[in-house]
């Protein structure tokens, strides 16, 4: 291919162009909402805070009462705040909460085509890894807290919140992995195929398995051994889904549909 060439003769400049064709025209609402995500950060709000009334906001950002509306109920489709209603009510500040988030993404999974053997695919590359990051990081109230919850899950063995309690030390693995971004998408993941399968309950011989490869995945981080956490982590799940095919024929084929 030829090389382009500036006006007086030598190469042209390199230059850096973003791609406007590619990119979608903003509505009002969307800039309005990103700004409002941009102040709450900025700001340190956290969950329960309280945002400015409404005739404050139309200042700050000179829009439309429609287009804030708008904005916020974006920002509450989301997840990340809640309207109250009434006398002294308004815009409040939510968690970024990985439940809300994987509802969000099970439209894009729905829309995909992604079955819940893809979910337990993307579970089988993310928390082996998650566990093996946990034990290079070596965080003693992380470990602490994923003994906590082993400890805990164990008398409980023979109730139905037995599910729960099992489900939360998977969260806590992938927050022991000190990744945000990564923490959110495994819970997310996580919380898409407990929601579908959190009625399966399993006999009490197997609960004791499970109990005993989570408490063999916490020894393993605490001992600092990454190999063998992600290697126990995996065998883990791997059984774990197994299972649940040979329980629960042609759920896995499943696709994922939007919550």
């Amino acid at each position: 291919m030829a090389e382009s060439r500036s006006s007086t003769g030598g190469p042209a400049p390199f230059v850096i162009t973003r791609n406007t064709a590619s990119r979608r025209t903003e509505k009002v609402s969307e800039v309005i909402a990103r700004r409002i995500v941009n102040d709450i950060v900025a700001a340190g709000l956290k969950r329960g805070a309280m945002l400015p009334p409404e005739s404050q906001m139309l200042e700050r950002f000179k829009v439309g009462r429609a287009s804030l509306r708008e904005a916020l109920r974006i920002l509450e489709v989301h997840g990340l705040i809640t309207i109250k209603s009434g006398p002294g009510g308004g815009p409040i500040v939510a968690d970024p909460d990985s439940r809300n988030f994987g509802r969000m993404a099970t439209m894009y999974f729905e829309m995909a085509g992604a079955t819940f053997r893809d979910l337990v695919e993307a579970r089988l590359i993310l928390e082996p890894m998650m566990a093996r990051t946990a034990a290079i990081r070596q965080n003693p109230q992380v470990i602490a807290g994923l003994r906590g919850l082993v400890d805990d899950a164990g008398e409980v063995l023979e109730d139905p919140l037995y599910g729960q309690a099992a489900s939360e030390f998977h969260g806590a693995i992938s927050s022991a992995s000190g990744n945000p971004i990564l923490d959110l998408m495994a819970r997310a993941i996580k919380e898409v195929y407990h929601e579908r399968v959190s009625g399966m309950l399993f006999e009490p011989d197997y609960r004791r398995q499970l109990q005993e490869d989570h408490r063999g995945v916490v020894d393993a981080i605490e001992s600092g051994d990454p190999e063998k956490a992600e290697m126990r982590m995996r065998v883990h799940m791997e059984e774990f889904a197994q299972k649940v095919a040979e329980r629960y024929p042609g759920m896995l084929d499943e696709v994922v549909d939007w919550r």
